[in-house]
């Protein structure tokens, strides 16, 4: 909503925030326009036709799921926006590709390599293309990092670390939704994972090979070391279990965490979610229902001969990443980190460039406003407007082979933890790898 719809209707979403997601400024409305909305919640979008529609501008017309081919039909998009749950996302590029109509979705692209390999076949066989909104490529600091990779600052990369954090509060969220449920997702590797393990390829200009991981769930479900119970060891639920639980405590007053139970859940916009998250159902961070890991550690090798070590969990007391990229002619350094309350963590504002042979220099990173470290508003002015010549130059659209690389590398995380082996990404893709 905040990403496409307001900017293309030219609704202020907003405003910043220390954490900088969500708000946007931007008014696109003399570029493209909404024609139409696909949802199961017809009462949120009758709500958003009401409160959010700007005056002067008609009623977008709202279509359920099953009549998603007749909205094509009827209303004629020359491009369909897909920023639907995860595991929804492969039905809808595929109608749209069989009936010639460019897409833009969210990531990640699907939930599965066998989906995406279904998305690379429709594309090769319609007039249309897919393009995946990967909006990290479009951070400055990674603009600047891809430039020193690609220019040979560090001459061969020979090996990455990247060390991923997520807070309590916004890791704890994702157990919060629908997101918990691997059928829906895909796991967190796979729905979190496609940013980073993208951004390393995107940076590499390189494709992983074989991956080996271990993970599992640490923090969140119901063997949780935080779930509280009483000396007799009986379990709480309801305001009781949230007036004891740590992650409840921590967040109070943030609105990271629906209060309870007895009302709809309201979002940013104060949009409602009557149909997703109906009142009256409970979901707490210790439910059963939860079946995907919170906590990762992997190796990935990649084609050219570079590997990556990657680590991500999902409780930490910060959120943020430390980043070190080796060649055999130097290193990169560089950290991006801040507290839950939005406080900035050590010194995100530089890049430290080691050559094998002189001193080392520090790169200032070049910051801008808005959403994801200032990403959101450049990608949404590549995908409306035109491409920058940053984009052009760099290649910050991610294509439909790179969506499904990132899918495919995320899952075969999850699969290589849960079966205790290597997983090769030809085992998953096949010889769309060769693409």
């Amino acid at each position: 909503m905040t990403s496409f719809v307001c900017p293309l209707l030219g609704v202020r979403a907003g405003e910043d925030t220390e954490l900088g997601f969500g708000a946007n400024h931007e008014d696109y409305s003399s570029h493209g326009g909404l024609v139409a909305v696909v949802d199961p919640d017809k009462e949120r979008v009758a709500q958003f036709n009401a409160e959010l529609i700007p005056p002067g501008h008609p009623r977008v017309p709202w279509y359920p799921p099953d009549q998603f081919g007749a909205m094509i039909e009827q209303d004629r998009p020359d491009t369909v926006i897909v920023a639907s749950p995860d595991h929804t996302h492969t039905d809808y590029i595929l109608a749209a590709l069989e009936r010639g109509v460019d897409v833009i979705t969210e990531k990640p692209m699907v939930t599965t390599a066998a989906d995406a390999r279904r998305v690379l076949a429709a594309e090769r066989a319609s007039p249309a293309n897919v393009l995946v909104t990967h909006n990290l490529r479009y951070v400055r600091r990674h603009q600047q990092i891809k430039r020193l990779v690609r220019d040979g600052a560090v001459g061969r990369p020979t090996y990455v670390t990247l060390e991923y954090h997520v807070d309590i509060r916004h890791g704890a969220s994702y157990f919060l939704r629908w997101n918990r449920r691997r059928a829906l997702s895909g796991g967190l590797s796979v729905h979190k994972g496609a940013h980073h393990l993208d951004l390393v390829s995107w940076w590499l200009d390189d494709v992983p090979e074989r991956v080996y991981a271990v993970g599992g769930r640490s923090y969140y479900g119901p063997d949780s070391p935080h779930r509280p119970r009483s000396a007799d060891g009986t379990t709480y639920s309801g305001r009781e279990l949230r007036a004891r639980d740590p992650y409840f405590r921590a967040q109070v007053g943030s609105g990271a965490f629906p209060d309870d139970a007895a009302t709809d859940r309201v979002g940013f916009l104060g949009l409602t979610y009557p149909h997703q998250y109906p009142a009256g159902r409970e979901m707490y961070l210790y439910d059963d229902e939860i079946d995907i890991e919170d906590t990762y550690s992997s190796l990935l090798s990649y084609s050219n001969g570079a590997s990556l070590s990657y680590t991500i969990d999902f409780s930490s007391p910060w959120e943020g990443y430390r980043l070190v990229i080796n060649g055999t002619h130097g290193q990169l350094e560089t950290m991006s980190g801040r507290l839950p309350d939005g406080t900035p963590l050590g010194d995100s504002s530089s890049i430290i460039y080691r050559p094998l042979f002189g001193e080392p220099e520090t790169i200032e990173v070049q910051t801008v406003t808005g959403g994801h470290g200032g990403a959101d508003p450049l990608m949404r002015r590549d995908i409306f407007v035109e491409p920058s010549a940053a984009s052009r130059e760099l290649g910050l659209a991610a294509s439909s082979l790179e969506g499904a690389v990132a899918v495919a590398a995320g899952e075969a995380i999850w699969r290589s933890s849960a079966e205790g082996r290597v997983i090769e990404l030809r085992e998953l893709l096949g010889e769309e790898l060769d693409g």
